[in-house]
């Protein structure tokens, strides 16, 4: 296990590359943010990222880039600019080496490609530390907080990245990489945001995990499926929605051992519904302290068949 103080180092570089991504960004300042040299900022930068300080905010700033053009009718030329690249020309190469493609085709057709989107380090190292199996085991009371909610999904189809003995996110992890959350974020049909998913047995295949990542699209969808996925039909169902109170990031670990315990001692039946696992994947969104953590199962009205 990592020491706590290059952990919270590295943390303190990562919250200030995201602050100051579309703004010039030195090994001095990232140094005077870590509160170390700037030879040793770098060397634990990589050492516990995989990648160097420059590595790093090159590949965020083209995939912040590349959601900008997908997403909006922008100029290259603005973009480029706005990610603190010199010119067009520039811009271009760097992007045509990080996704094999270049900005104008990507702005034109947007296939799914791998998009940069880094966790926390210092939420990895406390996964790691604590283990995501012992939160369901907690008790607190703040459990009574949850916000409850029924809401239609309708007939729709899957892309997803299925594991193989994967039980939760920080297996899947292990097993499939942490980069499977880009390529679904860069899937311009979304219907939702990409979601990890347990899933239940008439949607898994033999060999293959319980928990798995993915992102929704439209029935009639079309688009390509990134290599490596697969794409599945799923029926219109009803889902209700778990959502707990804002939390501390730093916390996040402890908001979805609360919201599990809500989950667990939960009875839909008194609304009016039953479990329905069989009518689609149980889901996680990606944990955000500001909107509290939500997860969401399948339900349906107990006087329906």
């Amino acid at each position: 296990m990592e020491s706590w103080e290059k952990i919270n180092a590295v943390q303190r570089m990562q919250d200030y590359i995201n602050e100051h991504i579309a703004e010039p960004i030195t090994l001095q300042m990232l140094a005077k943010a870590a509160g170390y040299s700037p030879w040793h900022s770098a060397r634990i930068f990589k050492e516990l990222t995989g990648k160097t300080p420059f590595e790093y905010i090159r590949e965020l700033r083209l995939s912040k880039a590349a959601i900008r053009l997908r997403d909006e009718d922008v100029r290259i030329i603005d973009v480029a600019l706005d990610f603190v690249f010199d010119s067009h020309e520039g811009f271009t190469r760097a992007f045509s080496r990080q996704f094999g493609m270049t900005p104008q085709y990507y702005s034109q057709k947007s296939p799914p490609l791998k998009l940069f989107m880094p966790g926390r380090i210092r939420d990895y190292y406390i996964m790691l530390q604590k283990g995501v199996t012992r939160m369901s085991k907690k008790k607190n009371s703040n459990a009574n907080t949850v916000f409850v909610q029924v809401i239609e999904r309708p007939a729709r189809k899957l892309i997803l990245k299925r594991g193989i003995n994967a039980t939760h996110y920080f297996e899947y992890c292990e097993e499939v990489g942490c980069d499977v959350w880009g390529v679904l974020s860069s899937i311009k049909d979304a219907l939702y945001e990409p979601i990890g998913m347990w899933l239940p047995e008439n949607l898994r295949k033999p060999g293959t995990s319980v928990y798995a990542q993915g992102v929704e699209v439209p029935a009639d969808y079309s688009g390509e499926v990134p290599d490596g996925f697969e794409i599945i039909d799923l029926p219109p169902c009803k889902m209700m929605v778990f959502q707990g109170p804002p939390y501390d990031e730093d916390k996040f670990q402890e908001a979805i051992g609360d919201l599990w315990e809500v989950m667990n001692n939960y009875d839909p039946e008194i609304y009016g519904f039953r479990w329905a696992d069989e009518d689609g994947p149980r889901f996680q969104l990606e944990p955000m302290g500001y909107r509290g953590y939500i997860e969401a199962r399948p339900v349906r009205e107990i006087n329906s068949k």
